[in-house]
């Protein structure tokens, strides 16, 4: 059979055009197309990152790696085993393009831009024969009697032994219909990484301030991120925003984006802790005004603001706070409240939870248990990760995995 494969491969991002790598590379005297309906292939590689390209994560235990993912965890935790973190370092390597790891771990390319990523891949392609189809959406798809595929793109009607769907993530449900049809489960989409909107707060006004380590929390619920936290002029954003907007994705869409968050300015600090080092701040630095002295690692601005909201005088002397006036100070720094009304998604690089459900899927081949010849990988599936990589980390497995197994005359379940 692998004599004559035809695997067509639908979607042309990452997770698409690392599958037709992987199934080429595996089985050469395969015919192995991608369809893309845009006019660009890799777009969002090429915008991710801000054009930089966050290849992956220097996260290297599988257990670990897999905990970055707030769907998928068990499923990729196994997947991991044929794929992971190492393993595209090493594919990235023995195709002359030297990644750097960067003190948060995450991983780009030495070059620093997202088109040496597009590049390999363009190469790798033609070098080994992949054909790349673009404004070639694929409707109409349907198994015929032999296991095979037929599929409409246009007026010509195009058979596959096997396909390989990486269209992506899918934000209507509507745009799953076909997958639905062919007898997929499918989980409603809705975003997972975004920012949240504060239209009627003024810590808007801070815009472009960070604090390198908060924890938010979603009040009346057990969600709870941390990390740096970006004031923006709609709200907040940063890496412990879009981690809690991940974890909470399903949660937060059933509030209508609609709650409350609960940030602490100090990171882990707890409530004795700062007491302490308060009751310090008097006794060393009694005579100074609270506003002249900040004695947080957070920007003056901030401090500022949060006096002024709590309504406590800049001009007060340390040594004059108070009791009423330290609770108030230990409140806004470890327990600050503001009001979520809307999110603000990144078209470019939006990422979805839900998608076709994971346990129609072996994750030893990526193929659908009931459908035998439909493998699937990346984000179409109901698998998403927060910032850092962890996206494409998926693709990359995902689309190793079932590249690597559409030659395969049966695969077990």
């Amino acid at each position: 059979m692998n004599q004559h494969l035809r695997v067509a491969v639908i979607g042309g991002g990452a997770a698409g055009f690392f599958a037709a790598l992987s199934a080429k590379a595996h089985f050469p005297t395969a015919e192995v197309t991608i369809y893309e309906k845009s006019a660009k292939v890799l777009a969002k590689v090429k915008v991710s990152g801000g054009g930089r390209c966050n290849v992956t994560h220097a996260c290297f235990d599988n257990k670990e790696l897999s905990k970055f993912y707030p769907r998928g965890e068990n499923q990729l935790r196994k997947a991991f085993e044929q794929f992971n973190a190492q393993s595209t370092i090493d594919w990235f390597a023995t195709r002359n393009v030297p990644l750097v790891t960067l003190p948060d771990n995450c991983i780009f390319p030495q070059s620093d831009s997202s088109q040496t990523i597009i590049d390999c891949f363009e190469t790798e392609a033609r070098k080994l024969g992949v054909l790349v189809k673009i404004q070639s959406p694929l409707t109409e798809i349907v198994q015929v009697e032999n296991g095979a595929f037929s599929m409409k793109s246009g007026e010509e009607t195009i058979f596959a032994d096997k396909i390989i769907v990486a269209t992506g993530g899918i934000p209507k449900r509507s745009g799953l219909d076909w997958l639905e049809k062919l007898g997929c489960k499918i989980i409603d989409p809705l975003p997972s990484l975004f920012t949240f909107n504060m239209p009627n707060e003024s810590i808007k006004s801070l815009m472009g301030i960070v604090v390198e380590n908060a924890v938010v929390k979603v009040e009346t619920t057990k969600l709870s991120a941390q990390g740096p936290l970006l004031i923006t002029h709609w709200g907040m954003s940063g890496p412990a925003i879009l981690k809690l907007s991940a974890w909470g994705a399903r949660i937060l869409a059933e509030k209508n984006y609609n709650f409350a968050v609960l940030v602490n300015w100090l990171g882990e600090v707890k409530e004795n802790q700062l007491r302490t080092d308060l009751e310090q701040v008097v006794a060393q630095h009694g005579a100074k005004m609270i506003g002249n002295l900040n004695p947080f690692i957070f920007p003056n601005r901030l401090w500022h603001f949060l006096l002024a909201k709590n309504e406590i005088n800049a001009e007060l002397r340390w040594k004059e706070i108070g009791k009423k006036n330290t609770n108030k100070i230990i409140n806004f720094l470890l327990n600050d409240r503001y009001e979520v009304s809307g999110k603000t998604t990144f078209k470019e690089e939006f990422v979805t939870a839900g998608g076709v459900a994971l346990e129609q899927i072996d994750f030893k081949t990526m193929e659908h248990r009931n459908i035998r010849g439909l493998h699937f990988a990346g984000e179409i599936l109901d698998i998403d990760g927060v910032t850092g990589g962890f996206n494409f980390q998926a693709a990359w497995t995902t689309g190793w995995i079932a590249g690597k197994s559409v030659g395969n005359e049966t695969n077990e379940g």
